[in-house]
Order: C-alpha cells, then sequence, then structure tokens
C-alpha cells in the first residue's frame, strides 16, 4: 500500500517560521561568517582580503521548468550558478544569501526539497548560508541567491585584462547542457501528447546532469593556483561561448581568432545534436548554461597548461583592428557572431 505524502501549506508555518524550518540546522564553515542567520544582518570578516559579490536570479518559467526539474537539483542549480561567477573572478566563494518568491501551488515539504538541494551544494563548495528573505509569489516561483566570496588583494581576474597573443583557453567540454534541454523539452512534448508514454533518456545521464545538475569549476581555480598561473581575463560560460567570448574582447579592447576545429564537445553532446539536425558547432557557441572557465594567458605560461586533459587551447587574441573571427574546419575566416541563448539560460 502506497504511503500518503505529506502535504504542509506554506501558511501553516508563515514566513518567519519557514526561515526558521529550513535554516535551525544550518552550520558555519568558514572563519569569515562571524554572524550569519538570526539577526538584522550578517557580519563578515575577510582579514584584509577583498570581497566579491555576485548576485542572479532564476525564475519559473524562464529560467526553469517544473515539468522537468526536480527541486533537489533546482536548489542545487540554484547555488552553484551564482559560485561559477566567483570561481570566475578567480576568487573563493564563501557566503551566500537565500531569498525566495513562493506561491502557494508549493508546499512546505516541496521547498524543503528545493532547500536540501541549496544546502547540499554548500557542503561540497565550502560555503555558508547567512541570511536572505521569504515573500509571496502570485505565480510560480523565484530563487534569488546573491554570492559572497574572497580573494587576496590583486589577484581578482576581470573580463578587462586579456593581451594580443594572449592565448583563449577552455575548461571542459561545451553544448551538452543545451542538448539536455533540447531532449527534455522533446520528451515534455511527447508526455503531453501521451501522459502514458514514459520518458526516453537512456544513454544521456551525462548531457542531463550538465543541465539539471551543472558544477562550478573549483577545481580550475586550484589547478591555476597550483601552476603559478593568474589569467589574465576570465569569465564563464552561462551564455554561450560566442557571447562570452565578445565580452572578453569588449571589455579588454581586443579582437580573437578561435578555432572550430578546437572547441571541445562530447561525443555523447555531438551525436545527440546530430540526431536532432543541429550543428553540434552552433550548440557549443550559442547555448548556455556549461558553467565551464573560459580565460585568457599569456604565452609565457603555454608550457604549464599544453598537457593538461581538461584545459583546450581554442584560440588566440589578436588587435581590435583583426575583428573576432573563427576559423572554421575548413580553414575559411568566418567573422564570430554572439548568439547568446535566451531559452532556460543564465545571466550575463
Amino acid at each position: 500500500m502506497q504511503e500518503k505524502t505529506t502535504r504542509t501549506d506554506l501558511a501553516d508555518l508563515g514566513e518567519f517560521g519557514l526561515i526558521k524550518h529550513l535554516t535551525s540546522g544550518i552550520k558555519h564553515s568558514n572563519s569569515s561568517t562571524v554572524i550569519g542567520i538570526g539577526d538584522d544582518g550578517a557580519v563578515l570578516d575577510y582579514e584584509g582580503r577583498e570581497m566579491v559579490v555576485s548576485t542572479d536570479m532564476l525564475v519559473e518559467g524562464v529560467h526553469f521548468d517544473m515539468a522537468f526539474s526536480p527541486l533537489k537539483h533546482l536548489g542545487y542549480k540554484s547555488i552553484v550558478v551564482n559560485i561559477s561567477d566567483i570561481y570566475a573572478m578567480n576568487a573563493q566563494p564563501r557566503q551566500v544569501t537565500v531569498s525566495l518568491a513562493i506561491s502557494s501551488k508549493y508546499s512546505v515539504e516541496a521547498i524543503e526539497e528545493l532547500y536540501s538541494g541549496m544546502v547540499l551544494a554548500c557542503e561540497i563548495y565550502g560555503v555558508d548560508i547567512i541570511g536572505g528573505d521569504t515573500t509571496t509569489s502570485n505565480a510560480g516561483l523565484i530563487i534569488s541567491i546573491t554570492a559572497i566570496g574572497e580573494v587576496v588583494k590583486g589577484k581578482a581576474v576581470q573580463r578587462s585584462g586579456a593581451k594580443e597573443t594572449d592565448l583563449l583557453v577552455l575548461s571542459g567540454d561545451l553544448g551538452g547542457a543545451y542538448l539536455g534541454l533540447q531532449l527534455l523539452n522533446r520528451e515534455k512534448e511527447v508526455w503531453k501528447a501521451n501522459p502514458n508514454m514514459q520518458p526516453d533518456l537512456d544513454g544521456h545521464d551525462y548531457i542531463l546532469e550538465r543541465q539539471l545538475k551543472p558544477e562550478a569549476r573549483k577545481d580550475i581555480i586550484k589547478l591555476l593556483a597550483d601552476l603559478d598561473i593568474c589569467p589574465t581575463s576570465m569569465i564563464d560560460v552561462s551564455d554561450g561561448l560566442s557571447s562570452e567570448i565578445k565580452h572578453i574582447c569588449d571589455q579588454s579592447n581586443v579582437g580573437v581568432e578561435l578555432y572550430e576545429d578546437k572547441i571541445p564537445i562530447d561525443p555523447t553532446t555531438y551525436q545527440l545534436a546530430r540526431d536532432f539536425n543541429l550543428d553540434p558547432t552552433l550548440c557549443a557557441l550559442s547555448g548556455g548554461e556549461d558553467y565551464e572557465l573560459l580565460f585568457t594567458i599569456t604565452l609565457e605560461d603555454y608550457d604549464k597548461i599544453k598537457s593538461n586533459q581538461d584545459l583546450s587551447i581554442i584560440g588566440h587574441i589578436t588587435a581590435k583592428t583583426a575583428g573576432l573571427n573563427m576559423i572554421t574546419k575548413n580553414g575559411v575566416s568566418v567573422e564570430l557572431k554572439a548568439q547568446g541563448w535566451d531559452g532556460m539560460g543564465a545571466k550575463d
């Protein structure tokens, strides 16, 4: 006999009761967290280091679809996409605040599940939840996260530091999150046409995880520090490779030469793109939500990374007058256009 699922209405706890219910077991892991949840404001002490702050908002129906977004995964992802911005500044995330606007269709148990994913992400990445807010939403769920990090003075990496002859480097591979979304949307339409049909997701674990439960590249920041490399510019790939390259070039006042055959695409991503009759390169250039790190380094640092399997040199920086160009697999130079993904994508 199936056990009956308990449902507690949010009104039964109220705003402050819900906050207390969700946060009562939270412990801090960073010495820089002096005062966290429970007062009018948090108190942080970075002992002379610089603070980095980034904020992001995820809106139901715009950035995520509850038809295929498990609440725990959504909570996890909401933390990861924010701390990815902190890593993209060559900083270490230490704290987050979590604010939620919740409609009446969600129960206390549903928000508990969402919050459990947030807590799990914070535990994995060594981040403290130090505050936030809850309020009522007339339609759907809105998640707003502010991430706070620290960096040694002078070591923060901006988008504006790329110089001519610098190498363009990318972590991981691209296009998986976009193809994961295409797959989920396809199966959603099949289900809407016939609710008795089971989704056909077998063999697609990698791209589904890239979409539903991405990871921030904490390991790359550690790797760069271990190799004594400080990138000249850096950004995370949330809106597609072409858009992120354009951000770096615009803010650094430079041009670029990108090599199509150097763009890393996982074989499963490549094959699914073909199955959908999509160009795998275009998925990497204009897809989104991969949360890999794109950065530039000086030529002097080439030997330090040339053998690393998780880093790909995909191009080099040129003079601004040369423009933004991609050398195709056929050796033809074409203009690189930023066609950032506006689907369930991320912020700038």
